[in-house]
């Protein structure tokens, strides 16, 4: 069984960090479970942020202009050979954790073939892993276009102020739909201890329940490229426990 978690919002909000900060949560609960972080995000900040310029992503599959590492093997059908292309763009990160990257998709309204072919062979992907981690742009509309999975989590991110928040009901909205009855909520990011009161008019304002919130972190204008922060690492932790995540038992 593979848990997928999409992390959704506005470029900015914050995103980046709180993936980063869950894979580490997830590596130290689940140390012996595989985890795929899939890059949706057209900024690439993910790969960025392990230090990593994927030039090799999911697009270049589509466009026909990867180069791949290998010569391709003889004798595949076109299925085959977009299974074997993916494995060919998949950068390991560790011994459990690999990452890939989709950057430019098609639509799903296009009859080409390989939009289902793209498709059928990303979800064979991703059922190798226990978990998943979308960096999505924008909501899960864009990453629907690209492929169709059950979404066991996804959190919107926003930032303490109305027009985020605003815009945060705006994807819960779009992103209804394709999170298919599951988990879908809010996570405000950094946040100042007096702002609380305020945000919470807002919330209600625009009727929306939160997961969470997580505290501004200053350290980050130092580790603005790798995204790492304690910070928001302990936040998320003590939210972990509201995430529609199974147990450890529940994924053997």
């Amino acid at each position: 069984m593979t848990v997928s978690i999409a992390v959704t919002g506005k470029s900015g909000s914050g995103k980046t960090t709180i993936v980063k900060a869950l894979w580490h949560i997830i590596r130290e609960k689940f140390p012996e479970k595989t985890v795929l972080l899939f890059d949706n995000d057209l900024t690439s900040e993910l790969a960025h942020s392990f230090g990593k310029d994927i030039r090799q992503t999911i697009y270049g599959i589509r466009s026909g202009k990867h180069e791949y590492k290998t010569g391709i093997p003889d004798n595949m059908t076109k299925q085959e050979f977009i299974e074997w292309a993916l494995e060919d763009i998949l950068e390991p990160l560790d011994n459990c954790t690999d990452i890939i990257v989709s950057w430019l998709i098609g639509s799903k309204d296009c009859r080409c073939p390989i939009t289902k072919q793209l498709n059928d062979a990303l979800v064979k992907l991703i059922a190798r892993y226990d978990f998943v981690i979308f960096d999505c742009e924008f909501d899960l509309k864009y990453l629907y276009q690209l492929v169709d999975i059950p979404i066991n989590t996804t959190l919107v991110i926003a930032r303490p102020n109305e027009a985020s928040i605003h815009l945060a009901k705006r994807i819960e909205e779009y992103s209804a739909k394709y999170a298919a009855g599951e988990q879908l909520g809010i996570i405000l990011n950094k946040v100042n201890k007096q702002e609380i009161e305020p945000l919470l008019q807002l919330l209600n304002k625009y009727s929306l329940t939160t997961i969470g919130t997580i505290p501004k972190d200053s350290e980050l204008k130092i580790n603005r490229v790798s995204k790492e922060s304690k910070v928001v690492q302990k936040a998320l932790e003590e939210l972990f426990y509201r995430l529609n995540i199974p147990q450890n038992e529940e994924l053997k």
